[in-house]
């Protein structure tokens, strides 16, 4: 069911197989049984963990954090604020673009991609985590509070505890409540500004260089930088 393990790169599943086997695990898949089956859900069962599959656990360098998946059709890719090539940019994707394009871009050309993708992201080592993991098309946060937040906690923590020097970009007040789940000892990199969410962009994402100030910290760590563009 949801092909959890088909689509987990090797190295997450030592780490996560543990939680499978578990009561809030167990009812969490029984669930989204139901949801599936009797209602459209984002995003398919096979790209539910897909965030998993093209960022693996060692090369891990950034993590950010979403909250739900789009909740339009056919958007959600699994990845949070991805979308399938083909599709127009959501407003939050189409202002993390604006900002990847003013901070990194010194001929301020409008060099916008032609795809809302980001497994490339992905598989240079960002972790896009949404916290909860699927949803009911044109409902959104409709799968709140079933057990995904617990799952994806757990995934929180053990990158803090098993990982150091990682970069936690928060945007918004819903991640930064997670910053309480990152080891303080490990010498992670935690960003906060708003959401770049059309209602918030202006709050502080905007301006606030966080690709920048992730690839300057990779540098000064000796990691590969992130090519965002």
């Amino acid at each position: 069911m949801l092909g959890e393990k088909s689509n987990v790169n090797f190295h997450w599943k030592m780490f996560l197989k543990n939680e499978y086997h578990k009561s809030y695990f167990i009812k969490l898949l029984n669930i989204l049984r139901i949801e599936y089956n009797h209602f459209v859900c984002f995003p398919k069962q096979e790209n539910i963990f897909s965030c998993f599959k093209y960022c693996s656990f060692k090369k891990l360098k950034v993590v950010i954090i979403g909250q739900d998946p789009y909740y339009k059709e056919n958007q959600a890719d699994g990845l949070c604020f991805s979308v399938s090539d083909g599709l127009p940019f959501p407003p939050s994707l189409k202002n993390i673009f604006t900002e990847v394009n003013n901070c990194l871009n010194n001929d301020k050309k409008n060099l916008y991609p032609t795809s809302g993708s980001l497994i490339h992201w992905a598989k240079q080592g960002v972790l896009l985590l949404n916290s909860i993991l699927t949803v009911r098309k044109d409902y959104p946060l409709s799968h709140k509070n079933i057990g995904w937040e617990f799952f994806t906690d757990q995934i929180i923590r053990t990158i803090s505890n098993r990982k150091k020097n990682i970069v936690f970009l928060l945007w918004g007040k819903y991640a930064q409540r997670k910053i309480s789940l990152i080891n303080s000892f490990h010498n992670h990199y935690i960003l906060k500004t708003s959401h770049p969410s059309p209602f918030s962009a202006h709050m502080g994402f905007f301006g606030s260089k966080h690709f920048e100030k992730t690839n300057d910290f990779l540098k000064k760590i000796g990691k590969k930088t992130i090519l965002w563009c």
